[in-house]
């Protein structure tokens, strides 16, 4: 076993799967059901984080005046899917999971197509770099089945099976699994990557706008979703899909497909306090949102 990659590797994909398994107790098999009978959330939620999302990250990037290299970051922020860390903000925030895990599955899917094409654009417009990137397709779908799709229906059929089981580890479970998430990200942000940390006035620069890109998308897809009769709580759900990306995914792509590390210091930064500022945006939208 490689240390060097001890958390990305192997720990954080058996967490994110272990975590998955756990919220998908706390999801009806009716609620699922829902989801696709009444499409309409979902729609609005495809629509923010597809096509509204990656727009706000090329006006800010536009509108930026940090290193060109740290504005493809932002884009490739945009463009990858949110994944089991969302929908862990989600269930903290007793959102519509079986909404969000939906989204998941969808949302990385198209990504398979969309994130190449907005990376190579994104790398055109602000670098001048025509490059094209290929992502590992079977790979990428044998991780959404193992991390996602197969954890989440377990959990769901165990629910079904044996409700008083699953609803008694229901309140647990909202304290248990942020701290294995963070202490296993704790090791992937700030441990493996630490060779690649900014100089201080990158971070400051780098920080303040994926804030930005963070804030800016959760709002507009709040907005989007209420503007289009949602209820409070699925549009808090979509503000959260639509805030929080996978920076793993994105570290991935930058370092390994990219072989730029100067572009990887952005999902760095952006995942060492996403969590946290998507958790609070998204418990004020809570609060707040009916009026």
């Amino acid at each position: 076993m490689d240390v060097s990659n001890l958390f990305s590797g192997y720990l954080l994909p058996v967490t994110l799967a272990v975590i998955t398994l756990g919220m998908g107790l706390s999801i009806d098999v009716k609620d699922f059901r829902n989801t696709f009978i009444y499409p309409k959330s979902m729609l609005i939620g495809l629509i923010s984080q597809m096509i509204l999302l990656p727009v706000i990250s090329f006006i800010i990037s536009f509108s930026s005046n940090i290193d060109p290299v740290f504005k493809v970051g932002l884009i490739l922020i945009a463009v990858c899917p949110g994944g089991a860390t969302a929908n862990l903000v989600i269930f903290m925030l007793r959102g519509n999971l079986a909404l969000a895990v939906s989204l998941t599955i969808i949302n990385s899917l198209i990504s398979l197509f969309s994130i190449p094409v907005l990376v190579r654009m994104g790398l055109l417009v602000f670098m001048g770099k025509d490059t094209l990137i290929h992502l590992p397709y079977f790979q990428t779908l044998l991780n959404l089945f193992i991390v996602v799709i197969i954890p989440a229906f377990t959990g769901v059929i165990l629910r079904y099976r044996y409700p008083k089981f699953a609803t008694g580890l229901e309140k647990p479970l909202r304290y248990i699994l942020p701290v294995i998430l963070i202490g296993v990200y704790f090791g992937v942000i700030v441990i493996e990557d630490s060779e690649e940390a900014a100089e201080l006035i990158d971070y400051v620069n780098v920080l303040y706008y994926t804030l930005l890109l963070n804030v800016v998308s959760m709002i507009a897809g709040f907005i989007t979703a209420r503007f289009s009769r949602l209820t409070t709580r699925n549009s808090f759900t979509i503000a959260v899909q639509t805030g929080l990306q996978n920076s793993t995914l994105a570290i991935f792509i930058a370092a390994t497909l990219l072989n730029d590390q100067m572009i990887a210091i952005v999902p760095i930064i952006y995942g060492s306090f996403s969590f946290f500022s998507t958790w609070l945006i998204g418990y004020l939208m809570k609060i707040y949102g009916k009026k």
